[in-house]
């Protein structure tokens, strides 16, 4: 693939409630740490990614998915980026989570209860250098409800710290319960072409304009320990077909769900960030969609 002209604009854009963002952003788990998720590895060049995410801001990312706890021994995504970008853009958008929870230590404690959502956001706001979130998920742990937690964050939206409200890891119940509190502009769930559980929801986020936003698109099987080694025949053909990587038609694939879906690849290495974006403007033919979702397939 060419990529003299690459832009994060080529993917075309949505709306995350008022707030208007191309629809290939930029994931932050994997700024921590090289080697695997952002809690592991060997912590990462600090000058390389704060060159990462300086370039892409340049070439048109305005969507930034974070949160607190992506930290390792050294480095802490949200103060990375706080780094790197501030004084903000005016059409940045940065997105963070809540709901899991990790000590000083770095180990993960008992998810937080709906009155410790407050300092969570607190504790965003502080290492992003805002007086405002522009949006927040709610990352759904085990609860079978999620009533309380996300009325616990639909107050402070009232109160002003928070401009929108998603949510994450959730079925469709637990979609309808936070709506009917408040609105919802997005859901994070896991979903891939390995992964295809959600599809259901996607298909429901569109019918209500809600932004589906899904993680481990690339990693597909590895999860947050990066993608696996072994890629089907199907994905392998598309990519020969179109000079491209096979992450790069993964991230294809996934745009090509409907214009309610953003990608939010995230890299630390400057080529990478490059060919992610080029993925946007990547067209696959409804003959190679229909191969890519063949089940199965030989693993090479």
């Amino acid at each position: 693939m060419a990529h003299d002209t690459v832009s994060a604009a080529d993917a075309g854009t949505w709306l995350l409630g008022d707030l208007k963002v191309n629809r290939i952003g930029f994931g932050a788990m994997r700024l921590t740490g090289d080697g695997g998720a952002f809690h592991l590895g060997t912590p990462s060049d600090r000058s390389r990614v704060i060159g990462v995410l300086r370039r892409a801001v340049e070439l048109g990312v305005n969507h930034i998915d974070t949160a607190a706890f992506y930290f390792s021994r050294l480095r802490s995504a949200n103060e990375l980026i706080n780094s790197a970008l501030a004084p903000y853009p005016d059409d940045l958008v940065i997105a963070t989570k809540v709901g899991p929870a990790r000590d000083a230590s770095g180990e993960w404690a008992t998810a937080a209860r709906p009155d410790e959502l407050r300092g969570q956001v607190e504790e965003n706001l502080r290492q992003l250098g805002r007086d405002h979130l522009d949006l927040v998920n709610l990352r759904r742990m085990r609860q079978d409800s999620i009533a309380e937690h996300f009325g616990a964050l639909a107050e402070l939206r009232d109160a002003g710290l928070i401009r929108h409200l998603g949510v994450s890891h959730v079925r469709p119940e637990h979609l309808a319960e936070a709506e009917a509190i408040a609105p919802v502009v997005c859901v994070q769930n896991r979903y891939g072409i390995d992964a295809p559980a959600h599809e259901a929801m996607v298909r429901d986020c569109a019918a209500r304009g809600i932004a589906f936003v899904p993680f481990y698109s690339i990693a597909g099987q590895g999860g947050e320990a990066g993608a696996a080694g072994a890629e089907s025949e199907q994905v392998l053909a598309v990519a020969a077909a179109h000079g491209a990587s096979p992450a790069q038609i993964r991230l294809a694939w996934t745009l090509h769900q409907g214009a309610h879906v953003l990608a939010i690849p995230g890299t630390g290495n400057p080529d990478h960030l490059i060919d992610n974006l080029a993925a946007g403007a990547l067209r696959l033919t409804d003959e190679e969609m229909t191969l890519l979702e063949q089940p199965g397939g030989p693993q090479v």
